[in-house]
């Protein structure tokens, strides 16, 4: 089965879509190589998107065109969850501005390694290349070129005996910032194979442990939407096997 096929729609209206995305998918294409992506997803079923959003021009005459149609934020490939898509200009505009203005609200839910102390806090440590490795980002010491201001609110909801059950809610929206923050506190992410890549992985994940579980926007007309991303399989099984009651 097609992986796009396992897409969701949980909202929708003449000028917008949230859906529930499956990890696994990417969200859009490199210009490098061929695969699946929401993108194709979105062009497949609005055409009238193909040309909405910010303009792709490729480096080179050896690499894909990369099509961006209606994307307005991102999840990594391996992250699951809520993604909203704009079906024209205007919403892609609109949407956009949300996002950078910081008014919308992204709730994720994730397992990390280890027990946090804490029940609440905030991470507030900018973002910056790591020097080791230059597909990682860094909130440590030793970050390379620029850093960014990057700023992650969390609550525990559940502890077990070496893991952490985690609500977050990001404030900013830097490249892999919940899983650079909590390995930055040394809680990094369940089954994170870049940033944790010698951890073993708990609770039966294959993939990494994070889910985008909630997102708060408003759409065109000032109304205010609120969407939940019913848990994938995975993260189903993992709070059934550790008895937690979703609120």
């Amino acid at each position: 089965m097609s992986i796009s096929s396992q897409v969701k729609i949980l909202y929708e209206d003449e000028n917008m879509v949230l859906i529930n995305k499956p990890a696994g998918l990417i969200v859009h294409g490199d210009g490098k190589r061929e695969e699946e992506s929401v993108a194709q997803w979105m062009l497949a079923h609005y055409p009238e998107s193909e040309s909405v959003g910010e303009q792709n021009i490729p480096e080179n005459q050896s690499t894909l065109p990369i099509l961006r149609s209606g994307i307005v934020h991102r999840l990594d490939k391996e992250t699951s969850g809520v993604l909203a898509l704009a079906k024209n200009q205007k919403a892609f505009l609109h949407l956009k501005k949300q996002f950078q203005d910081r008014e919308t609200e992204k709730i994720y839910h994730t397992f990390v390694y280890g027990i946090m102390k804490k029940d609440e806090g905030t991470i507030d440590r900018p973002i910056a290349r790591s020097r080791r490795d230059f597909r990682l980002w860094s909130a440590q010491r030793g970050g390379r070129g620029e850093l960014r201001e990057a700023i992650t609110d969390y609550e525990v909801l559940f502890r077990g005996d070496d893991f952490t059950f985690v609500q977050v809610k990001p404030k900013t929206g830097r490249t892999h910032q919940i899983r650079v923050h909590f390995k930055a506190i040394n809680h990094p992410l369940v089954c994170d194979k870049l940033y944790a890549p010698k951890q073993k992985s708990k609770l039966g994940f294959e993939r990494l442990a994070l889910h985008a579980r909630k997102l708060k926007l408003l759409n065109l007309d000032g109304k205010h939407i609120e969407v939940e991303a019913p848990y994938p399989p995975d993260f189903e099984n993992a709070i059934k096997r550790i008895g937690y009651l979703p609120h």
